[in-house]
């Protein structure tokens, strides 16, 4: 069965797409999507291993992997040869999804500045790099789409005040970079998910799993989010019908930020919800029994 995307065949025919973390996750199931719209996908991230298993996974699909680069993505002259090696191999770079990153909770105060830089070179440091060499190397000169994967910085993010941190300077990067290299014909944008159906949510401690599963009672539809529901948002912003769109954040979430709730309003069980989940090789998180 092959994925099931939303858009028309062919959309991104003759295009490559550059996907950091595209070793798993949401990066995964992007990568997934845009191959089977066409597009030559080229992976990078940590480990070769889980690289080649998506490369596989999409070339049994019908797909097609230009390459796989196992890198450290905050490393400055790695991400430059990176770049350089793919411009050489697979020719130039139309679209770019910064889906790469990592975290873990921890309390301000127990936050150590090893933790902190980890977390911040993860999120932030490692998109700015690619971003601005794939600029350099390529997209200034004819033009490109960047997607960064964010999340939701508004309000805090207690327990994880070094990944608040990043992603808000995520945004920020994002605005940033689309004023200057718009009149290049870039666009840079931003997609914030809410609590999505991973099995990125397994790595948590076991002592948060319920805390986790339970977050669909402040959900507004009711449920978790899926990692094709995701993966649309960023194809659309790739895409040529987006081509009016630069400078935003676009949250996916289910309405999260705005709450399910108030002190005057109690949300009854949901009903009439629909899920979208194209992706033919979804791998729910075990703590969601789902």
């Amino acid at each position: 069965m092959p994925y099931r995307s939303g858009f028309r065949a062919g959309l991104f025919e003759g295009h490559t797409v550059l996907i950091p973390g595209g070793g798993g996750g949401l990066g995964r199931c992007i990568a997934h999507e845009l191959a089977s719209l066409g597009a030559r996908v080229v992976l990078a991230g940590r480990t070769q291993a889980k690289l080649d298993r998506v490369r596989d996974e999409i070339m049994e699909d019908g797909g097609a992997v230009a390459g796989c680069h196992a890198l450290e993505l905050r490393d400055e002259p790695a991400v430059v040869q990176l770049v350089e090696r793919v411009l050489s191999e697979h020719g130039p770079v139309d679209g770019l999804v910064n889906a790469a990153g990592g975290q873990f909770p921890a309390k301000l105060e127990n936050l150590s500045l090893n933790g902190w830089n980890a977390v911040l070179h993860n999120n932030l440091t490692s998109y700015f790099l690619v971003a601005r060499e794939v600029y350099r190397q390529c997209m200034r000169q004819r033009g490109g789409s960047i997607v960064n994967i964010g999340a939701d910085w508004e309000g805090g993010m207690a327990g994880m005040g070094h990944n608040g941190a990043a992603r808000a300077g995520l945004s920020n990067l994002t605005a940033t970079a689309a004023s200057e290299w718009g009149r290049d014909g870039v666009r840079v944008n931003c997609v914030i998910p809410g609590f999505i159906a991973t099995t990125g949510l397994d790595r948590y401690p076991e002592d948060d799993w319920d805390s986790l599963a339970g977050i669909a009672r402040r959900v507004p539809l009711g449920r978790h989010g899926t990692a094709a529901e995701i993966s649309a948002m960023a194809v659309f912003l790739l895409s040529e019908m987006a081509a009016y769109v630069t400078g935003a954040d676009f949250r996916v979430d289910g309405g999260i930020h705005n709450g399910a709730s108030s002190f005057l309003f109690q949300p009854e069980s949901a009903r009439n919800v629909r899920t979208f989940n194209g992706f033919h090789r979804d791998e729910p998180p075990a703590l969601l029994d789902i």
